[in-house]
């Protein structure tokens, strides 16, 4: 496998600037031109336990994050005893040398059998169990090893500004060790210091003490190691105009963008950013364009806007207060992870039952219960598509990349109020918390439809609004609660058509099939390209399947296989429910050799594809350890498949 890109990765104490560090390399390699793709990887607790970030660059395009490390750069001795066997041969660490000292056994927050494993490699090797001995073991196994005496070069730098604070100048320990990363890979020091200067530009004397520490950090290597890295990192010229974004910022944009009023949340984890953001940026300068209205004036089209976004007591309370949003003619959603969605089950079938237009945007964490509340995992697909009580008709979507994402959250509206019914748009953690590099987004692309809505009432009978009305497509007009003309009557309970309760069993049937038959409707009108994705030659040596964050891996991972001959197209589905089934079994239908791919243990999607085509597939690759899958890995794994050497059901391990 020839990889064309470069590995970074740093790592540190949680609330130590890990984020901040990673942040400001990926803004200095995109402002740079280059291509970037970012994994970030955190425990649950605030602080104290170790984080890490990955950012994979590269001149071309990249899609997801490798499991190889070229350049691990360290503040602390945990991210060495953690890392340092993950850097490849002709790689690079760098660290500090007074941490030489520091051993295993003094470091509580490593795992028992990583310490065991660690202690074992060491011991095979003749080595003591502490920095030295680890950082010898790296070096022995091809690594190369660059020693930063981060304090001499702080204090150097507070010497210039007059700080003589030990503590408040190791708060700059990781800016030296992104710039002693960039002087190592010879990156135009000027864009790197920019980059920390836009990251601190709300503290004037920050930024200019951290550009000071960048310099210091370009002298010393330049000094000490200039030449001595076989790798270059070099800005490259490029009119194409790019966003830097994470996973929860691009939701969120979309959901101002798409005419979201009200957004309601219970914090939760990895949700709450989406929120947050939004909080952050509640004022909107609508576009008349933008909001499907090409005709709007100028005037109009300075106006500003605004979204509400309500913290409430639990999640029960937030999907009951977006959906009285929906109710009361706004759009409407809210944002959750596992844990909360389980306590949306009831209202989901309140809106079910009344046919209130409510986005849910589920951000798939690790389970059951509190499981892995910042880890991985793509195990809420059977729950999105079944949650709540009874039947009633719910659409679920699933996004695979953050460009994706922003337009399926516009997508996402559209449909729920076209189909007045529910929708779950699943983001996965993996989404969720990656940062990447894309082409600017088109706004002209985003339509509005709001689908049989109505501003007055003229058909009120008796004072009455009809608004569950028989018609042709099942679908009925729908009017904001207070419209002057006709009262609206919603209960939780079966009614007719003026919204009372009814029991009556021909009722029922009529209710049953008029709300059910929205899935049908909608899979006769829902282009196909908006519900799944096609990769690939049609007639390939491998057809896989899957969904979510998964595609990036597996897109990089075909490339890297079609240069070793193997033929691979790939089917992505991204409206799970309704089910594009007669597409999907067409391309089936054709296939050679069909693998499901997916982050559960059970491969949830595979088993609906059965269900719904009637087609099985035997070959699964899965990973469940909560870490998502990398190109690497299911390059490998497909290239086992070909070769006939894999099991029929393949769990992927990797991750740390």
């Amino acid at each position: 496998m020839k990889r064309d890109d470069f590995s970074w990765m740093i790592g540190g104490v949680q609330g130590s600037g890990v984020d901040t560090s990673a942040t400001i390399f990926a803004r200095a390699a995109a402002s740079g031109g280059l291509h970037v793709f970012g994994k970030r990887e955190y425990y649950s607790n605030i602080k104290g336990e170790h984080s890490y970030f990955q950012v994979r660059v590269s001149k071309g395009t990249i899609r997801s994050h490798v499991d190889t490390v070229d350049m691990l750069a360290t503040f602390e001795e945990e991210t060495i005893f953690r890392h340092a066997l993950e850097v490849r041969s002709e790689g690079a660490i760098i660290y500090d040398p007074d941490q030489d000292p520091k051993r295993l056994d003094q470091i509580p927050t490593v795992e028992a059998n990583v310490r065991a494993a660690l202690n074992a490699e060491l011991s095979k090797a003749g080595l003591s169990a502490d920095v030295k001995g680890i950082v010898e073991l790296a070096r022995r196994r091809g690594a190369h090893i660059y020693p930063i005496p981060y304090n001499t070069i702080l204090k150097d730098v507070g010497a210039k500004h007059g700080e003589t604070s030990l503590s408040a100048l190791q708060r700059m320990l990781n800016v030296v060790a992104v710039a002693a990363s960039f002087a190592l890979l010879g990156y135009d020091e000027e864009v790197v210091k920019a980059s920390v200067r836009n990251h601190f530009r709300s503290k004037p004397k920050v930024a200019e003490m951290n550009a000071d520490a960048v310099g210091a950090a370009y002298d010393h290597v330049g000094q000490k190691y200039a030449g001595s890295f076989s790798y270059r990192l070099s800005p490259m010229k490029s009119t194409d105009v790019k966003l830097f974004v994470r996973g929860n910022t691009m939701v969120a944009m979309a959901k101002e963008l798409a005419g979201c009023r009200l957004q309601t949340y219970y914090p939760i984890t990895p949700a709450s950013d989406e929120s947050e953001y939004l909080e952050a940026h509640s004022e909107i300068q609508l576009d008349g364009a933008a909001q499907g209205d090409p005709q709007a004036s100028e005037v109009a089209a300075m106006k500003k806007g605004s979204i509400a976004v309500v913290q409430s007591e639990d999640e029960i309370a937030a999907v009951t207060m977006a959906i009285g949003g929906g109710l009361a003619g706004v759009r409407s959603s809210t944002s959750t992870s596992g844990p909360g969605f389980s306590l949306m089950a009831e209202g989901l079938g309140y809106a079910g039952m009344n046919e209130v237009p409510v986005v849910v945007t589920l951000y798939s964490r690790g389970g059951p219960s509190t499981g892995l509340p910042t880890r991985h995992e793509q195990g809420d697909l059977r729950f999105a598509l079944h949650a709540g009580h009874g039947e009633f008709p719910r659409f679920v979507l699933a996004s695979g990349d953050l460009e994706e994402a922003f337009y399926d959250t516009v997508r996402a509206f559209n449909y729920s109020e076209k189909y007045q019914t529910p929708l779950i748009h699943i983001v996965d953690k993996a989404l969720a918390n990656s940062d990447s590099t894309m082409s600017a987004l088109d706004p002209t692309k985003v339509k509005i439809d709001r689908g049989a809505f109505l501003n007055e009432i003229t058909t009120a009978v008796n004072g009455e609004f009809k608004r569950f009305q028989h018609t042709p497509t099942g679908v009925s007009p729908r009017a904001p609660l207070g419209t002057k003309g006709g009262v609206n009557w919603y209960t939780g309970d079966e009614h007719d058509e003026l919204g009372h309760i009814s029991e009556d069993p021909v009722n029922r049937d009529y209710m049953m099939e008029k709300r059910m038959g929205k899935l049908d409707l909608a899979d006769r009108e829902i282009p196909i390209s908006e519900r799944v994705n096609f990769f690939g030659p049609e007639d390939a040596d491998i057809t896989v399947v899957s969904w979510g964050s998964t595609k990036g891996a597996i897109l990089d991972a075909m490339e890297w296989l079609k240069q070793d001959g193997i033929t691979v197209n790939f089917i992505q589905v991204r409206l799970v429910n309704p089910f594009p089934t007669e597409y999907v079994a067409r391309l089936l239908s054709k296939a050679k050799r069909i693998v499901g791919i997916e982050m559960n243990y059970s491969a949830q999607l595979i088993g609906v594809v059965r269900e719904r085509t009637c087609i099985p597939i035997e070959q699964l690759v899965v990973k469940y350890n909560g870490r998502p899958m990398s190109s690497e890995e299911i390059y490998g794994a497909l290239k086992m498949i070909y070769e006939g050497n894999a099991p029929k059901k393949l769990v992927l391990k990797h991750g740390a």
